[in-house]
């Protein structure tokens, strides 16, 4: 009799990562049981809070970009990016330096300006106003004015005896339209009693509304000729203002602007004027960011947590798996996808939460102050009359993968004490 060869045992066919079986496993897991509820309740706080960590994070970015976008626009809309004044004398050539700085390459428009401030008085009350005397025909270059006008018009500006005034100031003066606006300067006439303020009522030929509660109510347009007059300064301009094509350009542009205006001269730009309510928003922004970040990290925790309780309570399941042949890479790759579940979820609804919230979020700002009779973000207090919002793509990105990337570190601990489990002590006490 010849012997007959045993054949050699197959190895045991190893399931590839990420497989069917896997994914079965942790969907498994994933469906709340019984005895399990406890569970249950942290994973739904979890999800909860990585959607609303996500959500809130994309919403409070967007807002606070809107709201620097729509501030800058409006601030550089009425102000220029450079300003000009005299050091040695008065600006008396106002008008040929402005014509060789408008020539400047990049440089949109050079418009000579009176400035100065007054009390403006009305029926109702008395306020600061601040008075820029412009020509007519530099008013189509202040982007900020000409299409803001919402009353009357600013056609024939420098022949009619009239002025515009903001609205705001318009309002709280208790004048509109036709009305006439009594301007007092404390810097008046000379007489033998002593300085006499100068006095005028003129009548309000436009009335506009920039949107920006600050400028609109302190604000006032004068034409060029009666700003002279009024102000005494026949004959000279006090400063004139420079609009650029690029903002952040204003440091390549500086020597040319100065280089053209030929004589010496006090500049100073947008960022000069505006560095510290500038500085004050980024700050904010940042800090608000790291404030947020710490929702979807405590969400994250909850996720390491709830996924050690479950560890702890599939502990048999884990020790029969491991009996049946599933590898240690099986089992870590089971719980991380449990982890990482709950993580994408939520981080996926987060962003379309935070994206419709983002794109109605002034009609839900007039539904609150409709719903609690208050007014939410009062214009007073930040400037704008409405709450804008813009979604950076960059940044957007950047908060889902930073949800994603937290949630799925939140697994590795977990996932990593259930493939280390051992089978026998799992099963000792069974």
């Amino acid at each position: 009799m010849t012997a007959v060869a045993e054949a050699p045992a197959a190895e045991p066919t190893r399931t590839r990562p990420f497989s069917r079986f896997e994914w079965m496993v942790a969907f498994r897991y994933l469906r709340p049981r019984r005895r399990q509820a406890f569970i249950s309740v942290v994973a739904g706080f979890s999800l909860i809070g990585i959607i609303l960590g996500v959500a809130t994070l994309i919403i409070v970015l967007a807002v606070m970009n809107g709201f620097r976008a729509e501030l800058f626009d409006r601030i550089l809309g009425i102000n220029g990016h450079f300003v000009i004044q005299p050091i040695d004398s008065q600006l008396t050539d106002y008008d040929e330096v402005a014509q060789r700085i408008a020539t400047v390459d990049g440089v949109v428009a050079a418009i000579p300006r009176i400035e100065g401030q007054v009390l403006a008085s009305g029926p109702v009350a008395s306020l600061g106003a601040l008075v820029r005397g412009v020509r007519e025909q530099d008013l189509p270059l202040v982007p900020g004015l000409v299409g803001n006008v919402r009353l009357g018009s600013l056609d024939g500006f420098d022949q009619s005896p009239g002025v515009a005034v903001g609205s705001r100031l318009a309002a709280s003066l208790g004048l509109t339209l036709g009305d006439r606006i009594q301007v007092i300067s404390p810097e008046g006439d000379v007489t033998p009693m002593g300085v006499s303020p100068r006095s005028k009522s003129y009548p309000i030929v436009a009335i506009f509304e920039i949107g920006m509660s600050e400028y609109d109510g302190i604000l006032l347009f004068m034409p060029f000729p009666e700003a002279q007059i009024f102000f005494n300064v026949p004959g000279v301009a006090t400063d004139i203002e420079v609009y650029i094509e690029d903002p952040d350009a204003i440091d390549a542009l500086r020597p040319a602007v100065e280089e053209a205006a030929a004589r010496p001269l006090f500049m100073t730009d947008w960022r000069q004027r505006n560095l510290t309510f500038f500085s004050a928003l980024e700050v904010e922004r940042n800090v608000m960011f790291l404030i947020l970040t710490l929702i979807i990290l405590v969400a994250a925790l909850n996720i390491i947590s709830g996924l050690i309780m479950l560890v702890k309570e599939k502990g048999r399941d884990i020790a029969i798996l491991r009996t049946i042949g599933t590898t240690r890479g099986a089992v870590l790759r089971v719980f991380f996808i449990i982890g990482a579940s709950i993580g994408t979820v939520g981080t996926l609804l987060g962003l379309l939460l935070g994206t419709v919230i983002t794109f109605n979020i002034e009609p839900l700002r007039q539904f609150v102050s409709r719903l609690t009779g208050t007014e939410v973000f009062a214009p007073e207090l930040y400037y704008l009359s409405f709450l804008p919002a813009d979604m950076d793509p960059g940044e957007t990105v950047a908060v889902v993968l930073m949800g994603l990337g937290l949630s799925y570190l939140a697994t590795i601990y977990p996932a990593w004490r259930a493939a280390r489990l051992d089978p026998v002590e799992a099963l000792r006490y069974e």
